[in-house]
């Protein structure tokens, strides 16, 4: 058995690129960028004018010009006709290019205006004011922003800014699903007093979804081990493959052993963590990483977010999962000398974290309300009040 930090590290040495694709841009919320973007002119393109109001030269304020006539109306995306003189100004609209004759825009709510005649009383004005200055936000083939970042809907914006109606992303795997066990039946079917629903397979394809994968295949497979080598083979090209239940120790966990004989090789078997010792991770040859996780719910999340939710971010080379270090509310003690983790709550001002009750790793009700799971390092078998604990945000 090995420590959790070894088991991370294996697993994050087989991460790998699934390779390019370009995509719409508006497909691409929660994909990866896999391209750097170049800005393509300078932004903004023109002197833009921040608000409504009255474009005029500062030279003219200086020299106790208070009074002007409106020459032209400037409107967003049209150009300007005139030149100003002394004494004279535009009257401008906000988005509109601001004409070079005029470097100063004094707001409508400070002027009087009376047919093309305008004036400005008991304000104080300086060079350059309320005008966004060509290129003062990007340069003209300035980097705005390099590979391998999750685009949010402040970086579609960005991108649509700049032309990129298509954009060039990290593809996403071909993931299995197979989850295992006698006992198991579908959500939709009626369900014996010994049995449990399966609650696990939509539990992975929910955490998958919000990585925008959609399983090529998701099967539940009975404890028959010809029933499962023949699901497995099926599978064996996929990216990732990602078994549940039946890699325990019992008479009927079949997955390793099935695993072996359709020559997967075995990386590492069990890890020191709780939830989750029995974790399986291994990889066919030219073939499927494999991630074999415990059947309990809890343990299911806890290992998908520990390994699995790691390994992606690896393969897309992104940093690792978010987490913090906060302060732990209340203590907590363990009797096992195993990495442990549980589900929190983030609270209060200043953040702390709320341990959530919950009644070991075959609680269906765990994770409900829990922001992360916090780690109880495997050397420390007490947590003390205000103790400095790593969260794995969820």
């Amino acid at each position: 058995m090995i420590s959790f930090k070894e088991a991370q590290e294996i697993v994050l040495s087989y991460a790998r690129s699934f390779g390019k694709e370009k995509i719409l841009l508006d497909d691409s919320l929660g994909r990866v960028l896999a391209e750097q973007i170049i800005a393509d002119r300078d932004y903004p393109p023109f002197n833009r004018a921040m608000m409504d109001g009255y474009a005029i030269k500062f030279s003219d304020w200086k020299n106790n010009v208070r009074a002007f006539t409106i020459v032209e109306t400037i409107y967003a995306g049209k150009f300007f006709d005139k030149k100003i003189n002394e004494g004279e100004c535009y009257k401008i609209m906000t988005g509109a290019s601001v004409p070079f004759y005029a470097d100063v825009i004094i707001r409508r709510e400070d002027a009087d205006e009376n047919g093309n005649k305008v004036q400005f009383n008991n304000i104080s004005i300086s060079s350059g004011q309320n005008i966004a200055a060509k290129g003062q936000d990007l340069k003209s083939r300035e980097l705005i922003c390099s590979e391998s970042l999750i685009i949010d809907t402040a970086t579609i914006a960005l991108l649509a800014s700049v032309g990129k109606y298509e954009v060039m992303v990290e593809c996403l795997p071909k993931v299995a699903i197979i989850t295992t066990g006698d006992e198991v039946v579908s959500v939709g079917s009626s369900v014996a007093d010994v049995q449990i629903r399966n609650s696990n397979s939509h539990l992975l394809k929910a955490l998958l979804k919000k990585r925008n994968i959609v399983p090529i295949s998701c099967h539940h497979i009975a404890d028959d081990k010809n029933k499962l080598e023949e699901a497995v083979s099926k599978v064996i090209h996929a990216d990732i493959i990602i078994l549940n239940g039946g890699v325990s120790a019992g008479d009927a966990d079949y997955v390793p052993e099935i695993l072996k004989k359709l020559g997967a090789k075995e990386i590492f078997h069990k890890v020191a963590i709780k939830p989750g010792k029995p974790i399986w991770f291994g990889k066919f040859e030219n073939g499927a990483t494999v991630f074999a996780l415990p059947g309990n719910p809890f343990s299911c999340m806890v290992t998908f977010e520990l390994f699995i939710r790691s390994y992606l971010h690896k393969c897309f080379d992104l940093s690792g999962p978010k987490e913090m270090i906060l302060p732990v509310c209340g203590s907590r003690q363990k009797k096992s000398s195993l990495d442990e983790f549980f589900p929190v709550k983030i609270s209060g001002h200043p953040a702390t974290l709320v341990p959530l009750h919950f009644n070991g790793s075959g609680d269906i009700t765990a994770a409900m309300g829990a922001d992360g799971i916090a780690q109880h390092p495997a050397d420390s078998l007490v947590l003390q009040e205000n103790d400095l604990v790593i969260c794995k945000l969820l």
